[in-house]
């Protein structure tokens, strides 16, 4: 009975202090990436102290290129996000120009259904009566 209960324990115990080193979902920086996959390679190769610093400042090199290109990159798509958020913004405003006011109500109330659809994991939902709903290939 004890050596369950210590064996219990000592499992609680490794699986608490390997969630705690997550660090919450972090990215490690480009340092701590490149050193470790440096200390993978010395491992694995047996490299010499001079191999694992040039192989150091290699990797070192391409982990910061990496980051700022992934930061320019998401840099990017929020703003092609922002630029397509205004331009429907714009077309709805047109919309609603040409709407009378019940028609705007009507499409307002479309709008919602459609976004509740789409929270609600829905794939593509469609207006009712959307020219672009036709039958797809495959669809009979």
């Amino acid at each position: 009975m004890n050596k369950w209960i210590f064996a219990t324990g000592l499992m609680v115990m490794i699986s608490l202090s390997t969630m705690a080193q997550r660090k919450g979902g972090e990215r490690p920086s480009a340092e701590d990436r490149a050193k470790k996959s440096t200390e993978r390679m010395a491992e694995s190769l047996s490299l010499t102290d001079a191999q694992q610093e040039q192989i150091l400042a290699i990797n070192l090199a391409f982990a910061k290129k990496n980051e700022a290109e992934r930061k320019v990159e998401m840099e990017a798509r929020k703003s092609i996000v922002e630029a397509k958020r205004a331009e429907l913004k714009e077309q709805d405003a047109k919309i609603q120009a040409v709407l009378t006011e019940e028609q705007r109500a009507k499409w307002t109330e479309i709008k919602a259904e459609k976004m509740n659809d789409r929270k609600r994991g829905r794939p593509k939902a469609q207006i009712e009566g959307d020219p672009r709903k036709g039958k797809r290939s495959g669809d009979n």
